[in-house]
C-alpha cells in the first residue's frame, strides 16, 4: 500500500473513530509508520498536523450536532473535550464565534470523509464573496420584537413567521407612515441571548429620527457601535428564491469565511440584515449582512 492510500485510511479510522481517544502513537502504529515518520508524511500529505487535524474534524463532527437539541455541554464531551469552556474557547478559534452564535445562525451538513486529492480545497473553502470593512455607531431602532431560541432550529420556523406576518397583518405599513422614521430601510437584528435560557430578541426595525418622540406600542432599542463584516447576498432573481439566498449566505459566513479570515464574532453586539431599496428590485434581490467582528487574540 502507497502512502497516499495509507493516509487516506487513517482518515478513514479517524472518523470512524472520532469520539474514541485518537493518539498519534496509536494512528502511526496503525499505519506501520515511526511516529516521527508519520507525523511528516501527515503534514505533506493533508498540511495539518495530526493532532491539528483530529482536533479540526471532532470540531467539524460538533458544529454538525449543534444543529440538533443536544446540550452543547453533551456534545463537548463527546467529541472529546473535557469542558463547556474548552470547548467554546477551542470551538470559536476555529469558526470565530461561540457555539451558541453559530446554532442561532449556522446549519452544517454532517461531515464528508475528505479525500487526499481534493484537501486543499476542503481546508480552505471555495472563495465566493468578500466582505466589506465599516465601523458603524449605535443605532436606534423602533419596530417590533419576537422573542425566540436557536436550539431545534426554533429561531429558523419562528423568523420566516414573524416576517410573513408582519407584512401581512399591517404592521408593516404602519411602521413605514410613521414621522419617526429617519428611513425606509429595515434591520432584521438579532441581539445577544439569555446565557441560561438561550432566549434572544429579534427586531424587525426602523432607525429613528432622534427629534421625533416613538409613540406607544414600538420595541425601541440600540444596535451597539461595532466594526462589522458586511457581506452582500448574490443577486437572486426570483423572490422565492431571496430567503434561501440569504440562509446560504449566513451558512458561507460562518462554514467557509470565518474559520480563516482572522477574526471572529464581537461578543455583546448585534448582527443584522439590511433591507433597502435593492430588496425591491424585481430582478436582482440584494440584502447586506452585518457582523460584529474583532480581530482573534493571535492575530494582533
Amino acid at each position: 500500500m502507497d502512502t497516499i492510500a495509507i493516509l487516506q485510511d487513517s482518515l478513514e479510522y479517524i472518523d470512524s473513530h472520532i469520539q474514541d481517544n485518537l493518539t498519534v502513537d496509536t494512528l502511526a502504529a496503525r499505519a506501520g509508520f515511526s511516529k516521527w515518520h508519520f507525523c511528516r508524511v501527515f503534514r505533506w500529505g493533508t498540511g495539518l498536523s495530526v493532532m491539528g487535524y483530529v482536533r479540526s474534524r471532532r470540531l467539524a463532527f460538533a458544529a454538525y450536532a449543534l444543529s440538533t437539541e443536544r446540550k452543547i455541554l453533551d456534545i463537548s464531551l463527546a467529541y472529546g473535550f473535557e469542558t463547556h469552556s474548552g470547548f467554546s474557547k477551542a470551538f470559536r478559534r476555529h469558526y470565530g464565534c461561540s457555539p451558541d452564535v453559530y446554532r442561532l445562525h449556522a446549519r452544517s451538513e454532517c461531515p464528508s470523509l475528505p479525500v487526499l486529492s481534493r484537501m486543499k480545497k476542503y481546508f480552505t473553502g471555495g472563495i465566493v464573496m468578500e466582505p466589506k470593512f465599516v465601523t458603524l455607531p449605535a443605532v436606534q431602532l423602533a419596530g417590533y420584537v419576537l422573542k425566540t431560541k436557536s436550539e431545534g432550529g426554533q429561531n429558523l420556523v419562528d423568523i420566516p413567521s414573524f416576517w410573513a406576518a408582519y407584512l401581512a397583518d399591517g404592521r408593516m405599513d404602519r411602521l413605514h407612515n410613521e414621522s419617526f422614521l429617519k428611513n425606509h430601510t429595515e434591520y432584521g437584528a438579532c441581539f445577544p441571548g439569555d446565557p441560561d435560557t438561550g432566549v434572544f430578541d429579534y427586531v424587525i426595525g426602523v432607525e429613528i429620527n432622534p427629534e421625533v418622540s416613538v409613540p406607544d406600542g414600538y420595541h425601541v432599542c440600540e444596535i451597539p457601535a461595532a466594526a462589522y463584516a458586511v457581506f452582500s447576498t448574490p443577486p437572486s432573481s426570483e423572490a422565492a428564491n431571496f430567503s434561501d439566498t440569504i440562509q446560504r449566505t449566513w451558512q458561507y459566513i460562518f462554514n467557509e469565511w470565518f474559520p480563516g479570515s482572522g477574526y471572529e464574532y464581537a461578543p455583546g453586539c448585534a448582527d443584522f440584515e439590511l433591507y433597502d431599496e435593492r430588496c425591491m428590485s424585481e430582478k436582482e434581490k440584494i440584502c447586506d449582512i452585518y457582523i460584529p467582528i474583532v480581530k482573534r487574540a493571535e492575530e494582533i
